[in-house]
């Protein structure tokens, strides 16, 4: 009887050896969470709906974000197939950064003073600015003043072409439409007449195959972004972060990245902003 009784609670003994076993194997497969490599994968935000910026297609993942994240991980020690790509929609950002969903977000992330209370961001890595996109054969907006009495598009919830209205053309005819491809049909077909939001953005619409050529940027640069890569708030990141785009540059990866993204649109882009220079 005693014989049976500890060979049960040896047989009990190993059933919990063998689950807590397979249970701690399981920690092999968590993400970076800011250890910057040596984890089995790196979880990044980005914009999944912004062509030529980030966008999720059947084919996988592309735009200048994603090149830049992808050449990030890699400093980081970790390969592209190690790379787990999430959603970072702009109201997000911040509570995906401070619950620790990503390890880093790069997703045309302007750095502002109010978002650097919450988070902390390398770089920037890129200079954008407010600008409009008219048709290629419109001659007649050369100038933010030309855009009043013309119709003026941007997404539902945006402040770029209230900011156009506020500040610089007062009598802009204001349409708002619930997409930027909305807004871009609407160009196509001439119920509008300019839309507004980033250059960056702007160049990477008017890059996809259905619009070369149809577009063009008016290089009116009105305000400035400048685009940073997202971190936890004290994440040693940061650091690792900025030395890697320091790299990108360089070694003309960053130069590269611009021109395969943005260049069927003519963007006439800034060159690259050193670390930690944010223009007002």
């Amino acid at each position: 009887m005693k014989l049976r009784k500890v060979s049960a609670a040896a047989a009990t003994a190993l059933v919990l050896t063998l689950t807590a076993t397979a249970c701690g194997g399981d920690s092999d497969n968590e993400g970076g969470s800011g250890s910057g490599g040596g984890g089995k994968k790196i979880t990044v935000g980005i914009k999944f709906d912004q062509p030529g910026i980030g966008q999720k297609t059947p084919q996988g993942y592309s735009g200048f974000d994603v090149d830049v994240a992808t050449y990030v991980a890699k400093k980081l020690g970790y390969s592209e197939d190690q790379i787990e790509w999430k959603e970072a929609k702009s109201a997000d950002r911040e509570t995906m950064l401070q619950r620790g969903d990503v390890d880093f977000i790069a997703a045309s992330y302007s750095i502002t003073p109010e978002r650097q209370e919450k988070v902390d961001f390398a770089g920037p890595y890129l200079l954008a600015h407010q600008d409009v996109l008219v048709r290629a054969d419109d001659s007649s907006i050369k100038a933010p003043a030309d855009l009043n009495s013309k119709k003026l598009c941007s997404v539902t919830g945006s402040t770029s072409a209230q900011n156009v209205k506020d500040k610089l053309a007062p009598k802009a005819d204001l349409q708002q439409y619930p997409t930027y491809s909305a807004c871009l049909t609407g160009l196509q077909n001439k119920a509008i007449d300019a839309l507004t939001t980033d250059d960056s953005i702007l160049a990477g619409y008017a890059s996809q195959d259905q619009f070369k050529g149809k577009f063009k940027l008016g290089g009116f640069k009105m305000t400035n972004e400048n685009y940073g890569i997202g971190v936890k708030k004290g994440s040693d990141l940061k650091a690792k972060i900025n030395k890697a785009l320091e790299d990108m540059v360089s070694d003309k990866s960053w130069d590269a990245a611009v021109k395969k993204n943005f260049g069927p649109a003519n963007y006439q882009n800034e060159p690259a902003p050193a670390i930690g220079d944010i223009k007002s």
